[in-house]
């Protein structure tokens, strides 16, 4: 069986192990550059044992931030990014990116501009419509994508992951029950992948055979009308036959109708409502019960949808969902994955990996509580973990 502590590659880049540190807000950008608090937090990952760490989320343009605080990629980010991926790189691990729009997720409010969508839809962060994409802007946005993979490659990173998850923008055009259209990016299942084919494809002819490059695409939206797991396959299915990832990382739910699909456990819904401005904290109280949804925690809580794929495809795969120990990185690699990607785990013991690899029998201390998720709005981090110094 393949050992997942053992070095490997991932497209051009040669990784220490098959771990991956997934992508998690950080809420440490408060001026939308990077700190020497994010810095810290990358860097304590990589000095933990992960293969690769990675950035979320770094917004391709000004409105596709999720909300002001978030990094753009731009020539002005660039000298901030660098000394970010040196710092991960002196640890010995690799550095990547998660490159996207948000799409109607994004904060119109607190961008200042409007969000887009695949079509009209109330934007619950900014309370207003959004505005649907026409051909002009679909164009753009997908130049920008490749040029944010530029400004990747220029500050040293080694990776980037396209977001094609989770309800924003790429996400949101593949969903039927966002994506009415009636042009060349709606109907059809292949017309709704469209952009995001465009969009690897890009990123592909911008940065390829230099920078590994992978995409976190929904199995499920999680929700009755969403992206279901067959179509999601055809879609990966269409993504492997172009030829442009090195890999898809396997993710669920939706940040506007269903986020717990995505985390399992508890459900965190008094300290999601406090952490929200007035009046979105009215909203969420009234909402909390049918938008914060409980599923059972259990290991590998995702295997289940994600083996539809292992089975459908010949391309590497990144697990994620409930690998928290050396049994579910084990069954993981059993079942024919090639990498795993954890998030809580590693906020609240960024040395885990270390620790299992000293002894395997370690076992992770996070409950699964989902507190953690609200902090994403000042500064994300394990609410039961060490406090860590900063500035």
């Amino acid at each position: 069986m393949t050992d997942v502590l053992a070095p490997t590659t991932l497209g051009p880049l040669r990784l220490r192990n098959r771990v991956i540190k997934a992508a998690t807000f950080e809420g440490r950008t408060p001026d939308a550059l990077v700190t020497d608090d994010l810095i810290e937090f990358h860097r304590e990952m990589a000095a933990g044992g992960v293969g690769m760490t990675t950035m979320a989320y770094c917004a391709v343009s000004p409105e596709g931030r999720t909300d002001r605080h978030a990094v753009w990629m731009r020539p002005e980010a660039v000298p901030g990014l660098r000394r970010l991926a040196d710092a991960v790189h002196a640890e010995g691990a690799a550095m990547s990116a998660q490159l996207g729009h948000a799409g109607p997720v994004a904060n119109a409010a607190s961008n200042r501009a409007k969000a887009y969508s695949a079509g009209y839809m109330f934007n619950p962060l900014g309370m207003r419509l959004t505005r649907k994409a026409k051909e002009s802007d679909i164009a753009r946005i997908v130049a920008a994508h490749a040029d944010a993979a530029r400004h990747a490659e220029a500050a040293g990173f080694d990776c980037v992951e396209l977001h094609f998850g989770h309800n924003y923008l790429i996400s949101a055009f593949l969903s039927p029950a966002l994506n009415h259209r009636r042009d060349g990016y709606g109907g059809s299942l292949e017309n709704r992948a469209r952009v995001a084919r465009q969009v690897a494809r890009a990123v592909r002819d911008a940065v390829g055979g230099r920078l590994a490059i992978t995409a976190k695409l929904n199995m499920t939206d999680g929700y009755r009308g969403g992206l279901t797991v067959a179509d999601s396959v055809e879609v990966a299915r269409l993504l492997e036959a172009d030829g442009t990832l090195d890999a898809l990382e396997l993710t669920a739910g939706s940040s506007l109708m269903n986020p717990m699909y995505l985390f399992h456990g508890d459900a965190p819904r008094r300290e999601f409502a406090a952490a929200l401005p007035i009046p979105q904290r009215w909203g969420m109280r009234l909402i909390a019960n049918k938008f914060l949804r409980e599923y059972p925690y259990h290991p590998g809580y995702l295997l289940d949808h994600a083996r539809a794929f292992r089975t459908a495809l010949d391309m590497p795969l990144i697990l994620l969902g409930g690998i928290t120990d050396r049994e579910s990185m084990d069954t993981a690699m059993a079942e024919g994955f090639d990498f795993v990607a954890m998030g809580r785990a590693l906020l609240k013991e960024p040395d885990l990996i270390n620790r299992i690899a000293a002894d395997p029998t370690t076992l992770s201390t996070c409950i699964h509580c989902n507190k953690c998720m609200p902090t994403i709005y000042t500064r994300t981090h394990c609410v039961y973990a060490e406090p860590a110094p900063h500035g």
